[in-house]
């Protein structure tokens, strides 16, 4: 596959996993922020590679060929984004377009090697799960903070959001992957919560927590 073919594939693969109805090809313009035309002349190329399942006006869904294929590209981006991370010391609102850049290795080899030297990660540096080299991903139970009610606590999971403006915000309140977060109160007028972060005090927005993703104690 070339570069861009990888890129819609893994664009189908996201939008699959964020509605389990069909993907259409306005989905997958507005994503890769391109023309809806380009997008169907890209979808009838990996139609014919039996990538996916493709019919006009119908919608796009991934075949089990392409669901494999989607899923090594996200394993390489994931590894690579811990690699960053782990070894390098970048800081997890750098390394997304990095690993965008690594995700295209083709080497099966390195991979594979890569996720033995990582010692095997399951999950990424914002909390997203890591396939394995057979394509298994090992799923968390987890919800976004916004659906918590009052004195519920958390563990920090992942992030919805991984925009750098994102997770430069969480840097700056200190709110990491592991923090533990209790619901003080929730402001009924706008949804905005009163929360304690390792026994820091904070307001958040309900936008800011409908973009964690936290696991109940």
């Amino acid at each position: 596959m070339t570069f861009s073919e990888e890129n819609y594939l893994k664009t189908i693969y996201h939008l699959t996993n964020i509605s389990e109805s069909e993907v259409s090809t306005n989905a997958i313009a507005e994503m890769m922020e391109t023309k809806a035309s380009s997008v169907t002349d890209m979808l009838k190329k990996l139609a014919e590679k039996d990538l996916i399942n493709y019919k006009k006006y119908q919608g796009v869904s991934l075949t089990e060929k392409g669901k494999l294929s989607a899923k090594m590209i996200v394993r390489k981006h994931r590894l690579w984004e811990v690699f960053l991370v782990e070894k390098l010391d970048f800081s997890w609102d750098e390394v997304h377009d990095v690993a965008e850049q690594l995700e295209h290795i083709k080497s099966e080899k390195l991979i594979n090697k890569l996720d033995d030297f990582l010692g095997n990660p399951t999950e990424d540096p914002h909390g997203d799960p890591i396939p394995d080299a057979n394509g298994r991903i090992i799923k968390i139970e987890k919800q976004l903070l916004s659906e918590l009610h009052e004195n519920q606590v958390g563990i920090c999971v992942g992030v919805k959001d991984t925009s750098s403006e994102f997770l430069k915000y969480l840097d700056k309140q200190e709110i990491a992957l592991g923090s533990k977060i209790e619901i003080i109160g929730k402001e009924s007028f706008d949804l905005s919560l009163k929360i304690k972060v390792d026994n820091k005090d904070l307001t958040i927005s309900n936008k800011i927590a409908s973009n964690l993703f936290v696991k109940l104690t």
